[in-house]
């Protein structure tokens, strides 16, 4: 397929994804099926259009005053990929599966109108609703923050500690050009273009292998923070599939007890085999059956209880662009739920001086600094650690980490505009021993 011809498929997807009101993601899926002479490189340079526009959705359209699929397609390419009018004139050129030649207004609205007087819900690409909460964390800064929440994620690796170093498979990954991420210890990052596939990591020797996993930096370094130790029993009370499980694993190098499980056993369906790839011997998933408390024999043993707390995910939309456009309000109420209660099932199973890791992957302030307000207010023998001592677990990094990532009472905050990682909260609170 030509550009053009790119271009006129997604404006056709982008489209069917706003009059059916389909995700983007089975959209794309259904349009690859019934286009099977679009080779690979088609498809994933069409996938990087429509999910380009899903992240300037709103600022695409105020740019064009249209809200049309075109007009975001059109301005989405001013906004997010830099393209100049000559460029997208010779490729809207109106020929054989070309879109039509620019109109007089679209080249009007390419010339003079900008983001300048946009509301910041629309400079930054976020639903109107959320304007209020992104301002009590971020105030004036809440569109620029947005902004970077809405560019393409790259690719972050981590390195299994238990099984190789980072000098090692960087090496044995130099053709996918990966380079040390800028926090973690144990990181390795591959940008990413526009419209560049995602490399094919899991046939890649060293995942087969279990040496490296797929993790977010910003899901790293929250695994760090918790400063898990060899020989401690940790327990990870939302452990899914098991990112972080893996991580805190390496941490422990082995030693002690790590504890995985999840309220939804089908999360933890992938675990086992992620496990035994990493070399994880000290490992015990507990799956739930029932309403028997699987944990109950080791109540108030725990030195560490880790939470991944179920969450809105505003943190992650620049991997989850549609997402964003789908949440409502009531979403938001139905995890500070969830949230409250998994928080209460660990309070029992922590020792005296043992701690508590909340983590969330969102930037609201009711998920983060409010929630953990309200449970130290419900729970005064716990304490928050105090962030900056939390952040002493970076050795080197720690110092330009505190200045780059927001600080609260509560704990820290990373965005992709201060951290370039994902949106993660976390908040340590010690028991009183």
């Amino acid at each position: 397929m030509t550009p053009a011809a790119r271009l006129s498929a997604a404006i056709e997807l982008i489209d069917t994804i706003e009059r059916d009101r389909v995700p983007a993601a089975k959209a794309l899926k259904e349009w690859g099926t019934a286009h099977r002479f679009a080779g690979s490189g088609d498809r994933a340079a069409i996938a990087g259009l429509v999910w380009d526009v899903l992240r300037r959705y709103a600022s695409s359209a105020f740019l064009m005053d249209s809200d049309t699929a075109r007009a975001r397609l059109i301005g989405m390419l001013r906004l997010e990929r830099n393209m100049d009018t000559a460029t997208m004139a010779a490729l809207f050129d109106g020929s054989r599966f070309a879109p039509e030649p620019l109109t007089e207004a679209e080249e009007a609205a390419l010339s003079h109108r900008s983001l300048k007087d946009a509301p910041a819900a629309i400079a930054g690409d976020y639903p109107e609703w959320l304007d209020s909460h992104l301002a009590k964390v971020f105030g004036e800064d809440r569109a620029a923050e947005a902004v970077a929440m809405a560019s393409r994620a790259p690719l972050d690796l981590r390195v299994n500690t238990l099984k190789s170093n980072r000098d090692k498979v960087l090496k044995a990954l130099a053709h996918l050009h990966a380079k040390p991420t800028p926090w973690s210890p144990n990181g390795l990052r591959i940008a990413l273009s526009a419209d560049a596939r995602n490399p094919g990591i899991q046939a890649e020797e060293d995942f087969i292998k279990g040496a490296v996993e797929v993790q977010d930096e910003g899901s790293q370094l929250a695994a760090l923070l918790t400063a898990a130790k060899p020989g401690e029993q940790v327990i990870d009370l939302c452990a899914g599939a098991g990112g972080k499980t893996l991580a805190l694993a390496a941490m422990m190098q082995g030693k002690g007890r790590l504890i995985a499980t999840d309220s939804d056993k089908r999360q933890l369906a992938p675990i086992h085999e992620r496990l035994s790839r990493a070399g994880v011997h000290n490992a015990d998933v507990r799956t739930p059956k029932g309403e028997a408390d699987t944990l109950a024999e080791i109540s108030g043993t725990a030195d560490l209880v880790v939470i991944d707390a179920p969450c809105t995910g505003t943190g992650t939309w620049r991997r989850n662009p549609d997402a964003k456009w789908r949440m409502r309000p009531g979403a938001l109420e139905i995890r500070l739920k969830d949230q409250a209660e998994v928080l209460e099932r660990a309070v029992p199973l922590v020792k005296a001086g043992g701690r508590i890791a909340y983590i969330t992957c969102s930037v609201l302030p009711e998920e983060n600094g409010e929630q953990v307000r309200a449970f130290v207010g419900r729970h005064p023998e716990f304490a928050v650690v105090p962030p900056e001592q939390t952040a002493s677990v970076l050795w080197d990094k720690a110092e330009e980490f505190g200045q780059a990532a927001l600080q609260s009472d509560e704990g820290w905050l990373m965005t992709p505009r201060r951290t370039g990682t994902d949106g993660f909260f976390v908040s340590i609170l010690k028991k009183a021993g």
